[in-house]
């Protein structure tokens, strides 16, 4: 009798440390910036607490070449990881085909957004100190922007209120914008004001880069310059390259295999900073994925 009470016991204890693997969250969306008949919105993925509680953050900067894309792009990582405890938000920004803008103003939008989580942290419940910047392709670029240029800013901005990141999560990123690069042709005359590798100083913030090695669009030797010219300064910085992969490969709509690969590694990377709760059950969540 006493046996089975005991497997009994460790059936249910075994219950509960599942459930509390897989978060349940709420979806929102918020105009964070109006500017110039724009009003820009983010969608924010909160994570249902049995009690209140501030909670680390990863904002989720799209792709496109600074001339298109949607917030969408993220969905299934933000879904992923707001069930794993943290706060995601996926803000929209100005672009070349929606409001005729330069890839300047989509780096100030970036710097709008980040100071909004963090000038909000806590009617968001957001940790303020821990607020992660992610994004890839011209996105990736707009997070390494977060952690390594402060120059470029809108004027109505409260520059008392910083937009620097805890961490940057950047896939297939854009780094260079000179010609070597990415982009150049798009900020002519000011070629290097936005280009992250450019700007390296001593005090950048940890950062994970995915990366395809067969990346026509983005190429890889810029991030293998990046994350050299980062170790030199002692930040740290993980460049995890991909074989033959090429430019939008962590896209589960283009490569699932490796939608699941990157995910993965940008779970292990948040958890090296405790900055996620329970279990991974990455495993599960992409074989419903995939059985749906």
């Amino acid at each position: 009798m006493r046996r089975h009470i005991l497997i009994l016991l460790f059936l249910i204890f075994s219950g509960v440390q599942l459930l509390g693997q897989q978060n349940k969250f709420t979806t929102s969306n918020f105009v964070y910036k109006e500017i110039d008949g724009s009003a820009l919105e983010m969608t924010m993925y909160k994570p249902v607490l049995s009690r209140p509680m501030n909670l680390p953050a990863i904002v989720f900067f799209f792709g496109g070449g600074w001339t298109g894309g949607t917030p969408g792009q993220f969905k299934m990582q933000a879904e992923y990881l707001a069930s794993r405890g943290i706060i995601v938000f996926c803000p929209d920004y100005r672009v070349k085909s929606r409001q005729g803008t330069s890839p300047f103003e989509c780096v100030k939008d970036a710097h709008s957004a980040m100071r909004y989580i963090r000038s909000h942290n806590r009617e968001l419940g957001v940790d303020a100190d821990k607020i992660v910047a992610a994004g890839g392709s011209a996105g990736g670029n707009l997070a390494a922007c977060m952690g390594i240029i402060d120059e470029i800013n809108e004027d109505s901005d409260d520059m008392s209120v910083s937009a620097k990141p805890f961490l940057m999560v950047l896939f297939n990123p854009v780094v260079d914008t000179g010609k070597r690069g990415y982009g150049s042709e798009k900020v002519v005359g000011r070629e290097f004001e936005i280009s992250p590798v450019h700007h390296i100083t001593a005090d950048v913030v940890p950062t994970l880069i995915m990366h395809g090695k067969g990346d026509t669009t983005v190429p890889y030797e810029n991030v293998l310059r990046f994350t050299s010219l980062m170790k030199q300064e002692g930040n740290r910085c993980k460049l995890k390259g991909y074989k033959k992969q090429k430019h939008g490969f962590f896209n589960y709509s283009k490569k699932p295999k490796y939608f699941k690969k990157t995910l993965i590694q940008t779970e292990r990377f948040l958890e090296e900073y405790h900055l996620l709760r329970g279990e991974s059950w990455v495993k599960k969540y992409y074989k419903t994925l995939c059985d749906s």
